[in-house]
């Protein structure tokens, strides 16, 4: 086919379509990966959802637990929400965290309040308050000493010091079971049983994994800060309080959550030298109430259960970033 002067020669009908097929295979092999993406992300998300339905569920049945009648905790199959959320209006019953707060210490007359309202069921103030004091006392002793001996094994050269640091790790391979007869022992030569001293004092004696995480996180401190410092006239101690912990809060804040979390949750502890109802712990008085004879209130366990949790909860809510950045940071040498 001719053309004249100015026009174009047509493009053949096969340079045409495979053109087009070029075009139309490019555009798949765009949209290829990002729709790979877009199911990579999917299934990311969908896995991890998956996993925290497994872990947030039972936290929703046990606070969902609280507001039931002990019948409706009976039910075969259980339900998730409570019956007064079905009815019109929906209410809430608060009536088993109300029996959390009676005192079992005889604030009001025990006969009278035994026979309106039941014997006692746990009293969360004062167990609350028994927690706190060991918690207190217990984490000024952890933050001193163990900031002291890590900063030893880390900045402070000496004959032995590796080998006094491997003695100090080969502790954390000690069970508890093994020296809790003669701790017992010791703790009751000084007269200690019976109280919340054993709880607390041990404490401010060290501990090797609190001792290990803050010598890490003290090696990642240049020492040529110290070195300057100490030209200008600063002491060792100077160094230590004046640099090394205002530089070592992450690492701290890590020590103090874990120690917080342990003293929260301790059973055994209590359990062994604790023997008066008026210096049970959380812990404890959880268990008190989860053992007594009869039929176990079920709603007000889990009541109890709630409390006791919700304080972790909030506190690693509130800790979340500064755990983090502790724990990525420990052991990293500048």
């Amino acid at each position: 086919m001719t053309t004249g002067p100015g026009q174009r020669e047509p493009r053949p009908v096969a340079s045409a379509a495979r053109g087009a097929v070029g075009r139309g295979a490019g555009a798949t092999r765009r949209r290829g990966p990002r729709v790979r993406t877009v199911l990579r992300v999917t299934l990311t998300y969908g896995l991890l959802l998956g996993v925290s339905a497994v872990y947030v569920l039972p936290l929703v049945g046990m606070v969902s637990a609280t507001f039931k009648t002990p019948q409706e905790l009976k039910q075969v199959p259980p339900t998730l929400l409570p019956d007064s959320l079905r009815r019109s209006p929906p209410t809430l019953d608060f009536g088993a965290y109300g029996r959390l707060f009676q005192s079992v210490s005889g604030a009001v007359d025990g006969r009278e309040r035994e026979q309106a309202l039941g014997p006692p069921a746990f009293d969360y103030p004062l167990y609350a308050r028994n927690t706190l004091i060991i918690l207190v006392l217990s984490l000024a002793g952890v933050l001193v000493s163990n900031a002291i001996a890590a900063y030893g094994f880390a900045r402070i050269p000496f004959r032995g010091r590796g080998a006094l640091f491997a003695l100090c790790l080969a502790t954390m391979m000690i069970p508890f079971p093994v020296i809790m007869v003669p701790s017992y022992i010791l703790f009751k030569h000084l007269g200690w049983i019976g109280t919340l001293a054993p709880l607390w004092v041990p404490a401010w004696f060290g501990s090797a994994f609190n001792i290990f995480l803050l010598r890490q996180f003290f090696l990642g401190i240049p020492k040529e800060l110290e070195e300057s410092a100490m030209l200008d006239g600063c002491s060792r101690w100077g160094c230590f309080w004046r640099i090394m912990l205002p530089l070592s809060r992450p690492a701290l804040a890590v020590v103090a959550l874990f120690h917080c979390l342990a003293v929260w949750n301790d059973l055994v502890g209590p359990l062994i030298y604790l023997t008066h109802q008026d210096q049970f712990t959380l812990a404890l008085g959880l268990q008190f109430l989860q053992s007594k004879a009869g039929d176990t209130p079920w709603n007000q366990l889990m009541a109890a259960a709630t409390l006791v949790v919700l304080p972790v909860l909030v506190l690693f809510l509130l800790a979340q970033r500064t755990f983090v950045r502790g724990i990525a940071t420990t052991g990293i040498k500048g």
